[in-house]
């Protein structure tokens, strides 16, 4: 699905003018906004309900000269350039003088990334000459669900003419479905490239590419930047969401079922959908991928059909854990870790 030339033109031109557009990517829809104006970066932030000190990331055409967002440009960041981009690949690069400090939350940092999505790339090519940076979030309300589809963001901001957004590019779904990988390049000298928030893209990929392993951001690491993505409460539904080992889910089904506690499953085994079949007990069940790529593209699509069913909680399979599945098992950590006792409430009430 690809909105036509002038829809495309369009929205560039809403872009210039300071308005907010919501835009596919190949990672989750973007809440865009020209970077350069604080008056709409400030916008963003407003219709997210999102902390000032919360940084965006800039998305850049792939010919886009990033000496004008970045005042440094690494050889590190030239090879992970090269190799991942455009693609779902965030650099942090010292910010430019001349970049807003809010696009950034207030850093000396900027997260910069060149998207695949050819809607993105055609608004990124035709919004001022292909020079410009468009500042987008996730185009959902701040710690919510990250949208997927055209709907998804409608279901976010409404239809009317109240709705913060003045246009939505509808892009089809995005392939990826959770978002960029971030890397940190701003503390090469000391600690190296570490890696802020997992993606598609994994260490093993990275490390390929750059030569040796990147680090993983440790709790004590005051220095790290501030990244989008990065609070503990994250991309969360409305509906407690409780995330369980394969060997205790059974076990737990059953409680759940003997207490008349209503529920929503989704797991990725084949023999949990035989038993919630037969017994009827779950009010929806998603049966996922077991590949980590086709997984994540399901992920927030299946987490909205849930927060949708009136259930009491939502229950998912831990996914498993390896290189490839780190994104996936980060964003559902952050979503399940408001509710981390909210099984052994519904049980006791």
């Amino acid at each position: 699905m690809m909105p036509d030339i002038q829809e495309i033109q369009r929205a560039a031109r809403l872009l210039e003018q300071g308005k907010l557009v919501a835009f596919p990517t190949e990672t989750v829809y973007g809440l865009g906004a020209d970077a350069s104006n604080p008056e709409a970066i400030a916008a963003i932030f407003t219709a997210k309900g999102r902390p000032s000190n919360h940084p965006i990331i800039v998305h850049v055409a792939h010919n886009a000269d990033l000496t004008r967002w970045a005042s440094a440009i690494p050889a590190e960041a030239e090879l992970l350039i090269n190799t991942f981009w455009p693609g779902p690949l965030t650099l942090i690069l010292p910010r430019a003088d001349s970049v807003p400090a809010a696009v950034a939350g207030g850093q000396n940092s900027i997260g910069l990334r060149c998207p695949s999505h050819p809607v993105a790339r055609a608004l990124l090519a035709e919004f001022r000459h292909g020079q410009g940076g468009i500042a987008a979030p996730s185009a959902n309300r701040f710690g919510h669900v990250s949208p997927t589809t055209a709907q998804h963001v409608l279901d976010e901001f409404g239809h009317s003419t109240n709705s913060p957004i003045a246009c939505v590019l509808d892009g089809g779904q995005s392939d990826v479905g959770i978002e960029s990988t971030i890397v940190d390049l701003t503390r090469l000298d000391s600690v190296g490239a570490v890696v802020l928030r997992p993606g598609q893209i994994s260490l093993t990929q990275l490390a390929q590419c750059l030569g040796r392993m990147p680090g993983l951001p440790a709790s004590s690491d005051a220095a790290a930047p501030r990244v989008s993505g990065s609070l503990e409460a994250h991309y969360a539904p409305k509906t407690p969401l409780a995330l369980i080992d394969s060997a205790e889910l059974l076990p737990l089904l059953q409680r759940l079922d003997n207490a008349h506690i209503t529920y929503a499953l989704m797991h990725y085994s084949a023999q949990y959908s035989m038993l919630t079949h037969e017994k009827q007990k779950a009010v929806v069940e998603q049966q996922m991928p077991d590949q980590a790529e086709a997984y994540a593209h399901r992920l927030y699509a299946s987490l909205r059909t849930m927060d949708t069913q009136n259930a009491e909680l939502i229950v998912i399979e831990h996914p498993p854990t390896g290189d490839e599945w780190q994104g996936i098992n980060d964003r559902l950590r952050r979503a399940a870790f408001e509710s981390s006792d909210v099984v052994e409430r519904l049980l006791k009430r």
